[in-house]
C-alpha cells in the first residue's frame, strides 16, 4: 500500500526537534497503509521509529502511549516512547498524531523456534497478569459482534453465512464467567521481535489492545505463531501454552473454551481481512487474501475435541 505522508528531510528534522533529538543522521520508511506511516530514523547515535498516525485521533493516540508507558512501568518489555521535549507523550505534524518510539533491535521471523514460542507464551502470562487500563476497550473492532456487517456490504455471501456458522458455534463458549485481561489481540510473528542470539523475544505493535478474553489472546496466538501451511501445528502451540502456564495457570473453563476461540481468533482475522480489501479499501490483488486464515479456522474446529486437548497437554 502507498504511504499517506512522504516526509522530507526537512520535516523529519523538525518533527525530531520537538522531542529534543538531533541532528538527524539518516531516515527510511519502514512500512506504511491504512492506520500508519512509519520511519526509521537515525540521530546522535540512536534509532528511533517515527510513527504518523494516519486515522487515530489525538485522544487515542494518547491512550496508546499511555498504554505503552503502562506496561514499561510494570516492567514489561515492549516499544519504549520518547516523550518530547516537554514532556509531551505525543506531538502533531499537520495535524495528524504523531509518536516517537526507541526502535526494537532484533530480527521478525516466520517460523519461530522452538524455545521462542515458549519465551513468547511467558511473555503473555506476564502480560495478562496486569490489570487492564481503564480507557481500553472491552470489545474489538474485528470480533463477532461485528460479523454481521458482511450481511451488510455483501448480502447472502457464502462467507457471510460461514460466519453466522462460526458466530453460533463460539456463542456457548463466550461465558462471561472466562477470566478477562489486558490482551495484545494480535499477536502475529510479525508483531514479535526476536533477539539475535535467539534466546529473548518481545511483543510490539499494541495498536489493537483491549480488555477481552485471555483465551482469545492465546488462540490469536496459535494461529498467528503455530502455522503449518493449510494447518495448525498443534505441538508447537503446545510449546506456547507452556510459557504461558509459567506464569499464569489456564483455568478449566479456559482449558475448554481454548479450541473455539482459536477458531474464534482465525475467523475475527479473516472477517477483517475480508471487509478491509473487499469493501473498505477494495484491492482486487488481496480480494481472497481471508480465504487463508477460513481454511486454518475450518483446521482447528475439524480436531476432536479430546485430542485437541491431549496434543496441547491440557
Amino acid at each position: 500500500m502507498p504511504n499517506y505522508a512522504d516526509l522530507n528531510p526537512g520535516d523529519i528534522k523538525e518533527i525530531m526537534q520537538v522531542y529534543g533529538i538531533d541532528p538527524v543522521v539518516s531516515y527510511s520508511i519502514l512500512s506504511g497503509g491504512s492506520e500508519n506511516t512509519n520511519y526509521l530514523v537515525t540521530a546522535g547515535g540512536q534509532k528511533y521509529v517515527l510513527t504518523l498516525c494516519e486515522q487515530k485521533t489525538t485522544q487515542q493516540a494518547r491512550e496508546l502511549v499511555a498504554l505503552l508507558d503502562y506496561l514499561a512501568a510494570h516492567n514489561f518489555e515492549t516499544s519504549q516512547v520518547i516523550h518530547t521535549s516537554t514532556n509531551e507523550p505525543i506531538s502533531h505534524w499537520r495535524r495528524k498524531p504523531v509518536i516517537v518510539k526507541r526502535f526494537l533491535d532484533g530480527n521478525i521471523m516466520p517460523v519461530l523456534p522452538d524455545t521462542i514460542l515458549t519465551e513468547v507464551g511467558t511473555q503473555m502470562g506476564k502480560l495478562h497478569s496486569l490489570d487492564a487500563p481503564n480507557y481500553l476497550s472491552s470489545s474489538l473492532s474485528y470480533g463477532r459482534e461485528s460479523f454481521q456487517q458482511v450481511q451488510e456490504y455483501l448480502p447472502d455471501s457464502a462467507f457471510g453465512k460461514w460466519l453466522e456458522g462460526i458466530h453460533g458455534y463460539i456463542a456457548g463458549y463466550c461465558s462471561e464467567d472466562l477470566p478477562k485481561s489486558l490482551i495484545h489481540s494480535d499477536i502475529f510473528y510479525s508483531n514479535v521481535i526476536v533477539s539475535t542470539d535467539l534466546k529473548t523475544a518481545r511483543i510490539m505493535d499494541f495498536e489493537e489492545a483491549a480488555q477481552y478474553y485471555r483465551v482469545f489472546d492465546l488462540g490469536m496466538a496459535i494461529i498467528g505463531l503455530c502455522e503449518n501451511e493449510k494447518e495448525i501445528a498443534l505441538q508447537k502451540a503446545s510449546l506456547l501454552l507452556r510459557g504461558y502456564q509459567k506464569h499464569t495457570q489456564l483455568s478449566d473453563m479456559e482449558k475448554g473454551a481454548l479450541q473455539a476461540f482459536t477458531v474464534y481468533a482465525a475467523a475475527s482475522m479473516a472477517f477483517w481481512r475480508h471487509k478491509n480489501f473487499n469493501y473498505v479499501n477494495p484491492d482486487a490483488s488481496m480480494y481472497n487474501h481471508y480465504v487463508h486464515l477460513q481454511v486454518l479456522a475450518v483446521h482447528v474446529q475439524s480436531v476432536p475435541k479430546d485430542t485437541f486437548l491431549k496434543i496441547l497437554e491440557l
